[in-house]
């Protein structure tokens, strides 16, 4: 083989690797998100109508109500998600199993984990992955500016408000579990973005409910997501709970109730979130 034919045979090559760099990078046209952070992005970027499938936890926009969804709680099996025959599976990071994955890279499935940040930068960086998934890094860079924008408007209203009540959160599935949010979590984060100090100090994560805790605590607004609310049977029902009257929150009646995914998913509505719980929190 003289140099010519290796020169030509060397280009042919670049050429095809470029083609099949090309592509596998076509927008996806079938996608499954698994986390409401996750659906509300992927919408938002404008491809909504590709998404085939969701978690349970998807509820906004609305559409994705009536979408078919992956499991029945926040475990998915790899036939569940192969059945709806996707090219692109967006899940939060560590949510799908080393196993799952596998199975799905064997069925030739795109999976993309992403990781998602409590904090006034989280979104931005969010969306910008969600978009370099879809392939549409400008769009991401975009509406990740906008975001931005939003977030300091929103924070620039908190600045305004004259009080910094302590608030306790109460994640509540009927009486039989409650529990409450402790520092460095999601709940945390929102509660101080909004202009609020957590009144649960001293641990991490989450831990159950107590009466005592409560009393310790004596939170100035109770928050808890709005099914959580109604499966304790409302405002008039924790109100009368063990403890609660002897608490600022009880004596003044604040019970603040929240929708939980526009809570706490930290992506395009985040401005959203603070905005309407700071003006909750007044």
């Amino acid at each position: 083989m003289n140099l010519f034919t290796k020169y030509i045979k060397g280009i042919a090559f670049l050429l095809l690797i470029g083609f099949s760099i090309n592509a596998n990078a076509a927008a996806p046209k079938r996608i499954i998100t698994l986390s409401g952070a996750l659906t509300e992005t992927v919408d938002a970027l404008g491809f909504g109508k590709n998404i085939v499938a969701v978690d349970v936890t998807s509820i906004y926009p609305a559409y994705v109500v009536a979408l078919p969804k992956v499991s029945k709680n926040r475990t998915v099996s790899a036939e569940g998600l192969i059945s709806f025959k996707p090219d692109l599976i967006l899940a939060p990071e560590g949510s799908v199993s080393k196993e799952i994955a596998y199975q799905l890279q064997s069925a030739g499935i795109n999976l993309v984990n992403i990781k998602q940040d409590y904090s006034v930068s989280g979104p931005i960086a969010f969306i910008k992955a969600v978009a370099a998934a879809l392939q549409v890094p400008a769009k991401g860079e975009a509406l990740a500016k906008q975001t931005q924008a939003k977030v300091g408007k929103a924070l620039a209203g908190v600045k305004k408000s004259a009080k910094i009540p302590k608030v306790l959160f109460i994640y509540a599935r009927g009486t039989g579990v409650m529990l409450v949010a402790g520092q460095h979590t999601n709940i945390d984060a929102i509660i101080s973005l909004a202009g609020g100090k957590n009144a649960a100090q001293g641990f991490d994560n989450f831990k159950p409910y107590t009466t005592e805790s409560l009393i310790e605590a004596n939170p100035d607004v109770i928050l808890m997501f709005d099914f959580g609310l109604s499966s304790l049977g409302g405002a008039e029902a924790v109100l009368k709970m063990p403890g609660v009257a002897q608490t600022n929150a009880g004596k003044n009646k604040k019970i603040v109730q929240m929708d939980g995914e526009l809570l706490i998913n930290f992506s395009v509505r985040l401005d959203q979130a603070i905005t309407m719980l700071n003006k909750n929190l007044q």
